[in-house]
This record gives structure tokens, sequence and C-alpha cells, in this order.
């Protein structure tokens, strides 16, 4: 017999079994999704969980790493990288330029997914040295690192560019390093949000204590990157 996945389909859950004597009164959960069943993709540590109980639940244990993106051509990828941002528990999403963005590709983590607003990379650029975060960039420009031998800094914003023309030169001014995305076949480069996906996994393969085992490489215990530009 095949084990089954331990998380059920992202088609949701119907009301909760017993009707309202059976269900828990603890104040994490929704009354009306108790009653009529929970639809949305959500792992089911929070099935019938009210929104705000998840967003605090997250905020608990989000990476200290944060996303940023030029929007400037109103991209089709910004969507599934704040659902990536989502997956990989980033803390923030940086969206530079454009307020407006296609939320499609989000699939509605947007909501669950803090997301702040920057008028261009200078006023970014501000704000991170504020926090004290380094940009590092990511795109395959001349003089960058590849990922597989860079050092992600304990905090940090991962800067990416639109599909196509990659980050602005006041972007990649405005980086501590650049990074590329190593690649072996024969295009110039891979989609924008799978770039970004590609570069938080890595984050999370070498700094995230919730990986079983904890952080897996040797440069783990570094706060230092190597600078690159």
């Amino acid at each position: 017999m095949t084990e089954q996945h331990p998380e059920r389909t992202t088609a949701g859950v119907g009301p909760w079994p017993g009707g309202p004597e059976a269900w828990p009164d603890d104040e994490h959960y929704d009354p009306e999704l108790l009653e009529h069943g929970d639809s949305r993709n959500v792992i089911d540590r929070y099935r019938y969980w009210r929104m705000e109980a998840i967003v605090a639940d997250l905020d608990e244990h989000r990476h200290p790493f944060h996303v940023a993106i030029e929007n400037w051509q109103h991209d089709m990828n910004i969507g599934s990288i704040v659902r990536s941002a989502n997956a990989f528990g980033a803390d923030t999403v940086h969206i530079v330029g454009r307020r407006r963005w296609n939320k499609r590709g989000a699939m509605v983590t947007d909501r669950y997914q803090h997301v702040q607003y920057h008028a261009d990379v200078a006023e970014l650029a501000a704000w991170a040295e504020a926090n004290g975060l380094p940009i590092i960039a990511i795109d395959n420009v001349p003089g960058c690192v590849p990922v597989e031998t860079f050092a992600w800094p304990e905090r940090c914003i991962m800067l990416f560019g639109q599909e196509g023309p990659g980050l602005t030169d006041d972007a990649v001014a405005a980086a501590e390093a650049v990074v590329e995305i190593t690649q072996y076949g024969s295009t110039r480069s891979i989609n924008a949000s799978a770039a970004a996906a590609v570069s938080m996994f890595s984050w999370v393969t070498q700094r995230s204590a919730l990986v079983p085992g904890g952080p897996s490489r040797p440069w783990a215990g570094s706060e230092s990157a190597p600078r690159s530009r």
C-alpha cells in the first residue's frame, strides 16, 4: 500500500465534523470556516484558522531574509515570487517602482505575506541601510558570484529584476554582492520567479534553523558575504 502524503488536497476541507458542539474553542479558529469548511490553500496546521491568526503565527518564525523586486513593466512573475516568498518564510517582500502588480500568481499568499512598497531603488537602499540589511542582487552580469559558492548573510535583501532586461544599473550599484544562478544548458537566463525560488532555497539550506539538522554549510556561522561588482 502506497503511503499517502501527510498534507491533504489543496481543494480544502468541509465543515468541522460533529457540528458546533464539537468545534474547538481555541481563539485561532474562525467560526465561519468551522461551519462551512475551509477551501483555502493552506497547510493542515492552519485549517479553519482566522487569517490574522495565521499571519501572527508565521511572524513567530519568519526567516530574516527579505525579497525585493523591481516593478517597472508590470512583470507577471511578481505574484509567483510573492508565493515563493511565503513558501520559504521570507520576512517581507519589497515592491520597487510601480505600486500595482499582477497578483494572480500569488494565489492569495499576499494576504499572509508582509509586502512593502518603495518608489525607487534609492528608497529601498536607504531603508536597507537603516535596517542593517545588505542588498544581494541576483543577475548574471560580469563579476557575479555563482550561487553554489556564495555565503548568504543571515539577514539580507535578495533583489530581483524584471523578466528580460534584468536588474537596472541603479539596482546593481546598490548591491553589496551580485549572485548568479548557475546554468548548464543553452538558454541565457531562467525565469525570474524560478531564480527567486532557487535563491531562497539556497539561503534556507545554508541558514535556516528550521531545516532538520540545522544549517548544513560550513559558512553557516559567518556573518560576512563576499563582495562582487
